[in-house]
C-alpha cells in the first residue's frame, strides 16, 4: 500500500507539471476565488469592528429642563438603574455641563462672550444611559416616553431624548454591512463555480491526454484507485497551490492596509491576520483543496470509467 501510495503521489505530481500551462489557468481562477474568500473574511472583520465601535459609543441621553428639580432627576435615575436592560446611568449636573461646554468652546471667543452675557447657566442636567446590548435601547426609549408623557405639561422635567439619531446611525451601518456581505457572497459563489468548472475541464483534458497510459495501466491490471488517484491528486494540488498563492498576495496588501484600518477603524487588519493566521490558512487553503477535490472527483466520475 505504501509503494502504491508513493506511486500515486509521483504520478499526480508529474501530471500537474506535465500540463503546466493548462494547470496555470485553473490555478489562476482558483487563486482569484480564494483571494475573494480571504478578502471577504477581512472585510467582515473590519465592518464588525466598526459596528462594535459605534455600538460601544451609543447611549441614550436624557436632557432635562433648566427648572427640573434635582429630586425628580434623582428619582428618574433610580428607576432607570432598576431596569434589567440598563447597564450604567451617568449623571451630569448643570454646573458640570457648563464647565464641559466652556472647555469645548475655549477657542471660540464669540460663543464664550455670548455665554457670559446671558449671566445665567442656560444648560440643564442630563443622564447618559448605557444598555447591556443595542437591542435593549428600544425598551429603554419606550420607558422614557412613558415617563415623559406622565409629566405635567405646566412643569416638564424631561426636555428631550436623543435616541432616534443614534438608532438611525446603527441601522444605516447595519444595512450597509448586510448589502456588502450579500454582494461579497454572490461574487464568491460565482468565482467558486467558475473555479470548479475550469478545474473540471482541466482534469478532463488531462484524462484525455493520458488515455493511452490509462489503457496500458488497465491491461497490466492496475487498480481503480491507482488509475484515478493521480487525477484526484492533481485537483488537490491546484487547490493547495492556489491557496498558498492567494495568501502570499494578501500579506503585502494587508501590510499596506494595516495602518490605515487602525487609524480609521481602530482595528489593525494585519494584526488580525497574523494572530489568526492558522484559522485563515485553514479556511483559504482548505477551501481550495475542497474545490480542487470536488472538481477532480466530478471529472473522474464522468470521464474516467474504470
Amino acid at each position: 500500500m505504501w509503494v502504491a501510495f508513493k506511486r500515486i503521489i509521483r504520478a499526480g505530481g508529474v501530471g500537474f507539471w506535465r500540463n503546466a500551462f493548462v494547470s496555470l489557468s485553473s490555478v489562476f481562477v482558483m487563486t482569484v476565488a480564494l483571494f475573494v474568500i480571504g478578502s471577504i473574511m477581512m472585510i467582515d472583520q473590519i465592518l464588525g469592528a466598526s459596528l462594535a465601535q459605534i455600538e460601544s459609543k451609543v447611549d441614550i441621553n436624557v436632557y432635562f429642563t433648566v427648572e427640573a428639580p434635582e429630586s425628580d432627576i434623582e428619582a428618574l435615575q433610580t428607576r432607570l438603574e432598576a431596569l434589567p436592560e440598563v447597564a450604567e446611568v451617568t449623571y451630569t449636573s448643570r454646573e458640570q455641563a457648563l464647565a464641559e461646554f466652556r472647555e469645548r468652546h475655549s477657542g471660540d471667543e464669540l460663543t464664550i462672550q455670548a455665554l457670559e452675557e446671558l449671566g445665567d447657566n442656560p444648560l440643564g442636567a442630563s443622564l447618559a444611559i448605557r444598555a447591556n446590548n443595542t437591542g435593549q435601547y428600544e425598551g429603554i426609549a419606550l420607558f422614557l416616553e412613558e415617563q415623559q408623557s406622565a409629566e405635567s405639561p405646566q412643569a416638564p422635567v424631561i426636555d428631550r431624548v436623543n435616541f432616534v439619531k443614534n438608532r438611525e446611525a446603527i441601522e444605516k451601518l447595519s444595512s450597509i454591512i448586510n448589502v456588502v456581505e450579500r454582494a461579497s457572497i454572490i461574487a464568491m459563489l460565482v468565482l467558486i463555480v467558475a473555479s470548479v468548472a475550469i478545474t473540471f475541464n482541466t482534469i478532463r483534458l488531462a484524462i484525455y491526454t493520458s488515455r493511452e497510459e490509462i489503457s496500458v495501466m488497465r491491461l497490466v491490471g492496475a487498480s481503480n484507485t491507482f488509475i484515478r488517484g493521480p487525477f484526484m491528486l492533481q485537483g488537490i494540488l491546484y487547490g493547495l497551490v492556489s491557496g498558498v498563492v492567494s495568501l502570499l498576495i494578501m500579506y503585502p496588501i494587508l501590510i499596506w492596509l494595516g495602518p490605515g484600518t487602525e487609524s480609521f477603524f481602530q482595528f489593525n487588519i494585519l494584526s488580525y491576520f497574523i494572530s489568526n493566521f492558522g484559522y485563515v490558512f485553514l479556511v483559504i487553503v482548505g477551501s481550495g483543496i475542497v474545490m480542487g477535490l470536488v472538481s477532480s472527483a466530478l471529472a473522474v466520475s464522468r470521464y474516467l470509467r474504470v
